[in-house]
């Protein structure tokens, strides 16, 4: 038997369809084997999507791509943290150009290993991609090429929200007071301090709006991630009352062909007993014929 590292790469290079079946052929192979450990690792792998298996063709048989996604990634989040914009722009240029040259080495290593191009998910393998370039933790699963589900990301990087710089309420900030009409009659410049007033009013408004609007962006943020943790939690549950189906379907089928032997076994028991039965009453009437003969000498 094969190592078991290389059981689980051979594995999941293979399309999905025949995910099941062949772990269920590993694992008798490693039980078989005596190999107790491996046989309960192969038992722990769960079927990948048709889209996670897209993306472990790609990390499995073209890793040099994989490590150029890293460093790219690793440059991507530098220039976000220094914001240096004219660099961001020319790294997000090459982000999009080589997410679309991994997608489509993705769909030629797919297509070859038997997938019908049309049915191919490229827009689950185009997000993970892409949630790889924008998170570390993504990237390293990606590498393993054991991905069992196609992942996205909702934004790009580490680029932090802009912190806005907001006037306080404080007295100095808030005092607007009317013109002293002692200091001169000039009409022109009352009338350019209530536009002043005005202004900062609007400013002040503006200002307490926009601080509005940023708790309940936070707000929605937050409710957001639950949202998809709640999701994800959902389709891990899901995800996995379908194995614990495929599992017993497998062991009802392998149940079921045991059967079938034991049926056949009994079939053949039962015929060889049939005809133990009538060589024994043959051997016994012989006996009676040759008991009589010897009476009947005798006499």
């Amino acid at each position: 038997m094969l190592h078991a590292d290389d059981v689980i790469q051979r594995l999941y290079e293979a399309p999905p369809d025949g995910f099941v079946a062949a772990r269920a052929e590993a694992i008798a192979a490693a039980r078989q084997a005596g190999d107790r450990e491996a046989a309960k690792r192969l038992a722990a792998l769960k079927k990948p999507t048709v889209a996670a298996w897209v993306v472990n063709l790609v990390a499995l048989r073209r890793p040099d791509l994989i490590e150029e996604l890293v460093e790219l990634s690793t440059a991507l989040r530098a220039a976000q943290r220094e914001l240096r914009g004219d660099q961001l722009r020319e790294l997000s240029t090459q982000r999009r150009q080589f997410v679309a040259s991994l997608v489509a080495a993705a769909r030629k290593l797919a297509t070859g290993a038997g997938a019908g191009a049309a049915k191919l998910p490229l827009g689950d393998v185009e997000a993970t991609f892409t949630a790889a370039l924008a998170e570390p933790e993504i990237a390293g699963q990606v590498r393993t090429g054991r991905l069992i589900r196609a992942v996205s990301h909702s934004g790009f990087g580490e680029v932090p929200r802009p912190r806005l710089r907001l006037v306080t309420d404080s007295p100095e900030d808030a005092s607007f007071s009317s013109p002293d009409t002692s200091e001169g009659p000039d009409t022109d410049a009352r009338e350019l301090t209530v536009a002043e007033q005005r202004s900062r009013e609007r400013e002040h408004q503006a200002e307490r709006r926009s601080r509005e609007l940023e708790r309940e962006l936070n707000a929605a943020t937050a409710a957001e991630r639950r949202a998809d943790r709640q999701l994800e939690r959902a389709e891990d549950a899901e995800r996995e009352a379908g194995h614990l189906v495929e599992d017993l379907d497998a062991e009802l089928a392998e149940l079921e062909r045991r059967r079938t032997e034991a049926v056949a076994d009994v079939a053949r028991r039962k015929t060889a007993r049939r005809t133990a039965e009538r060589e024994a009453a043959e051997a016994r009437r012989r006996v009676g014929d040759v008991q009589a003969a010897l009476d009947d000498l005798h006499r």
